[in-house]
């Protein structure tokens, strides 16, 4: 065997006995802090050359004189690595202790910022984890609003239901009485209630589908010029009896994949919103049009324009925009204005559903708002 193989062979060996010792010494610490963890890198890399350089000295049958001096090198080498392995260790353990803080931070819902302490790893997580925060308290804000407007739903349902009942039962007490002056004036009006109530009951019904998931869309090709022209045909009616004047404007042939019926009831929710927030001698405008990769839909009233904290909360569920929750139109052709603020948040769901999107913007040259509904070609 030559030389170089023999050195091989006695440097191999040296190194597998000291890796051997190292990794059962590493499974022993798996629990320990991380501290010991890189001790035990820095001890057996060390070790093994001052074992291996020890052996080979030996083999070499150099003086004792020769050999101390290089075992005063190694070892000195030795006590080094091992410094240096330990500061490095003891800077990993602060700065994930940093991280184990900012996670901390985030199960409590504190400010977590992106800090740039340690290597490129625990730079990237720290950033992770900022971005993650930063999405968390999002959603706690958005979980928030919505537990709110449950809140202010469950109120004002209770008032608008609460409001016709009690006049229905009035109403009837003084039929079976027999004091009502005009028995038929008393039966329209409590068949308005109702029918009030039916139309609220039906948006709580459509609201809770959109939200469990439960709203089935089926598309298929809509003529938006057929479309426009029922919904203004079914409102006009109660347009003209506050006075305002309704109309619309569709491009021949234009098309849209959509479900009729929820596309029918997102267009007749904005006319009718239009119509109860328009005053008399006002109007409201239905226009559609091709855009970039779809079509849209506008519905233009004359509101006076919407102010910016009241635009960002228009679809909320229940929202109105007003504090008083009575009905504006106590006569039976607005019973379908009167709603319970439901129409907003179920045009926005239905919309969503088909993947679409809905906005509100002022316009000052009408003097109102125009609701904006964008759905895919």
């Amino acid at each position: 065997m030559s030389d170089l193989a023999e050195i091989w062979l006695v440097a191999i060996g040296s190194g597998v006995a000291v890796g051997l010792a190292g990794l059962l010494a590493g499974w022993l610490l798996r629990h320990r802090s991380l501290r010991w963890q890189l001790a035990v890198v820095g001890v057996v890399t060390t070790l093994t050359v001052l074992v291996g350089v020890q052996a080979i000295s030996r083999q070499m049958l150099i003086s004792d004189h020769d050999r101390s001096v290089v075992l005063i090198v190694t070892s000195a080498a030795a006590v080094v690595s091992l410094a240096v392995a330990l500061v490095l260790a003891t800077a990993l353990v602060r700065w994930s202790q940093s991280l184990r803080e900012e996670v901390r931070r985030v199960g409590d819902g504190g400010a977590v910022v992106a800090g740039r302490h340690g290597p490129a790893e625990f730079q990237g997580l720290a950033s992770d984890l900022a971005d993650a925060n930063r999405r968390l308290a999002e959603a706690r804000e958005r979980e928030q609003r919505l537990e709110d407007s449950r809140r202010e739903l469950v109120s004002w349902v209770s008032h608008d239901l609460r409001t016709p009942l009690a006049g229905i039962r009035a109403m009837a007490e003084a039929l079976e009485d027999g004091v009502a002056v005009e028995p038929s004036r008393y039966h329209r009006q409590i068949r308005g209630e109702v029918d009030r109530m039916v139309l609220m009951v039906d948006d709580l019904f459509e609201l809770s589908r959109i939200h469990a998931g439960q709203l089935v869309v089926e598309p298929q090709a809509i003529s938006l010029g057929d479309l426009v022209s029922e919904a203004i045909a079914a409102a006009d009616p109660v347009a003209r009896a506050r006075g305002v004047q309704l109309g619309g404007e569709v491009p021949h042939g234009l098309q849209v994949d959509a479900d009729p019926a929820g596309l029918s009831r997102v267009l007749a929710n904005l006319i009718v919103n239009g119509i109860r927030h328009t005053p008399a001698d006002g109007s409201v405008h239905v226009i559609a049009r091709p855009v970039d990769g779809g079509v849209e839909l506008a519905v233009t009233d004359g509101c006076g324009g919407i102010a910016d904290d009241a635009r960002d909360r228009l679809f909320e569920v229940g929202y109105r925009g007003t504090s008083s929750r009575t009905p504006e139109g106590s006569e039976l052709q607005d019973v379908h204005t009167a709603r319970a603020g439901l129409g907003l948040a179920i045009v926005k769901g239905i919309v969503e559903a088909h993947h679409g999107r809905v906005a509100v913007e002022n316009v000052p040259a009408a003097a109102g708002c125009r609701f904006r509904v964008v759905l895919p070609a």
